[in-house]
Order: structure tokens, then C-alpha cells, then sequence
């Protein structure tokens, strides 16, 4: 199958003329992402990756990150996007994934511009909402289009699979991103970092992102070590947990109680939201 897949974007890349214009892949370490990555450099396009951090991304993943890159002889640039993300974030109420996605955006449109890319890659795939504006939106192949408009193309070579299918295609490529054990948003395990567990009506300080950092790497350390995924949410403390069981949580309320002083810490179980 992975073969296949990797014929199919060699003839859609010479088709629609990807290859002959060098390919920048907005590369997170996760399995998407590292998945593009993979693919693109199999099928011979000229590629490179590009992958955005800042003071409270996980040092765990990016050294992966860069492991991955070397492994397979493509270029990598590292970006860091702290000051950007501070001003837009900063003063506002959260997610901060938002406000992040912009300043991701925003660089690595100038990267590409002032580096000499002419393609912006991403692992997008058929269950990601971008589809829907890609399919009302794009005059072409869905694979190849100007969404969102910054003034360089995207590439989404795995945009027409879904979900399950990437997976086995990661697996088949032997790719098996780092985890830190997140809970992460979805069953489909994409994880990202620690910001993202600031409560949604909090406004965004420089001290609770630090915070949200600070908790989430000690429950972390306690998740991986239990290969549970775990997580808590700042400045509630709320533990969200998929299959916990008593000594998991007894663990990360210890490290509540570190942070807030007390360990009573409300508790949300993956099954208990699904059925909600």
C-alpha cells in the first residue's frame, strides 16, 4: 500500500509540476506530518522541513523531531516562535491554539518567501475540518490549492485519506512519533503542547502558560511511565484522563497538590465526554 501511495504523488507531482519546485513540509513531528515527510522524500521531490517551537513546546518531541529529519537526509529548520506567540497570545482569553496557528502561519509564509520555497506542505487528511473549505474552495485537485491565501501554494498529499488509513500507512513506514501521553482533543492521538490546557475563559498570561507547562511535564512523566494519557487543564486543575485507573490519579494529584495546595481535583474521563 505504501508504495502505492508513494507512485501517487510521484504522478501527481509531475502532473501538476510539485516537482520540480522545492517543497518546505510544516513538519510538527507528529505522525502526519512526519508521514508527508516521508512520502514526498520516497516519490524525489526536493523537500525540507520546517517546524515551529517555543519555550514550553516538549524537548522530547522536537529532539525526535530532529532524529527523523537526519534519518532520512532532509534539511531542517527550526524556528522559534516565542516573542510571536507571547504578543498575539497574551491579554486574551484562550484556546491559545489559535493565536499560535496565526503566528505559525504568518512565518512560514516569510520562511518560504525569503528561503526560496515554492510549495508549503501540511498532513492534513480526509477527517481534518479543512476539508470542507477545500472542497467548496478549490477550483482544482484538493490536494494542491491556494487555502488558506498567503501567497504560496499547500500540498496536502494525504487530504483524500482518511484517519485510519494514515495510520496504517505510518505503521507500514515503521513511523512512530515520540508520545509524552497527552490526553490530546481526540481519540485520533495527535498531540501538541502543554498550552493547550489552559481553561478556554481564562485570559492568557505569560505566568499561566508557564504554569500549564510546569503541571503538564510532571503528569507527563507520571503518564508515560503508565502509557495512560493524561493531562490537566490550568489554573481549574481538572485531570481529563482516557481509561484511568485509582493510582494513576492518585499520582497526578500529588502533583496538584504541589501547584494549588489541595488535591481535590475534579476528574474527566474520556468515556464519561464521549457520552455527554
Amino acid at each position: 500500500m505504501l508504495e502505492n501511495v508513494v507512485e501517487e504523488i510521484r504522478e501527481f507531482s509531475r502532473k501538476s509540476g510539485v516537482h520540480r519546485k522545492k517543497v518546505l513540509v510544516l513538519f510538527s513531528g507528529g505522525k502526519d506530518s512526519s508521514l508527508v515527510l516521508y512520502l514526498l522524500k520516497k516519490a524525489g521531490l526536493d523537500v525540507s522541513a520546517l517546524t515551529f517551537f517555543h519555550r514550553w513546546s516538549w524537548r522530547e518531541t522536537l529532539n525526535w523531531a530532529m532524529r527523523f529529519t537526519k534519518n532520512l537526509s532532509v534539511e531542517h529548520y527550526l524556528v522559534d516562535i516565542t516573542d510571536g506567540l507571547l504578543r498575539e497570545a497574551t491579554g486574551r482569553k484562550g484556546p491559545v491554539c489559535i493565536n499560535c496557528k496565526k503566528v505559525m502561519l504568518w512565518n512560514a509564509k516569510w520562511f518560504a518567501l525569503n528561503n526560496g520555497f515554492d510549495v508549503l506542505a501540511k498532513g492534513d487528511n480526509a477527517n481534518d475540518k479543512i476539508i470542507g473549505a477545500l472542497l467548496d474552495q478549490c477550483p482544482g485537485d484538493i490536494r494542491l490549492c491556494e487555502i488558506p491565501r498567503i501567497g504560496v501554494p499547500f500540498f496536502r498529499p494525504l487530504i483524500k485519506y482518511p484517519a485510519e488509513v494514515v495510520e496504517r500507512l505510518a505503521e507500514e513506514a515503521g513511523i512512530r512519533p515520540y508520545r509524552m501521553y497527552e490526553h490530546a482533543r481526540r481519540r485520533q492521538w495527535r498531540e501538541g503542547c502543554p498550552l493547550q490546557y489552559i481553561d478556554r475563559e481564562e485570559i492568557v498570561t505569560k505566568e499561566l502558560m508557564d504554569l500549564a507547562y510546569r503541571v503538564n511535564y510532571e503528569v507527563s512523566r507520571i503518564a508515560r511511565r503508565r502509557k495512560v494519557r493524561v493531562s490537566v487543564r490550568v489554573p481549574s486543575f481538572e485531570i481529563m484522563a482516557w481509561g484511568p485507573d485509582e493510582e494513576t490519579l492518585e499520582e497526578v494529584r500529588e502533583v496538584i497538590k504541589k501547584f494549588r495546595g489541595d488535591s481535590n481535583a475534579p476528574v474527566r474521563k474520556a468515556e464519561e465526554r464521549r457520552s455527554s
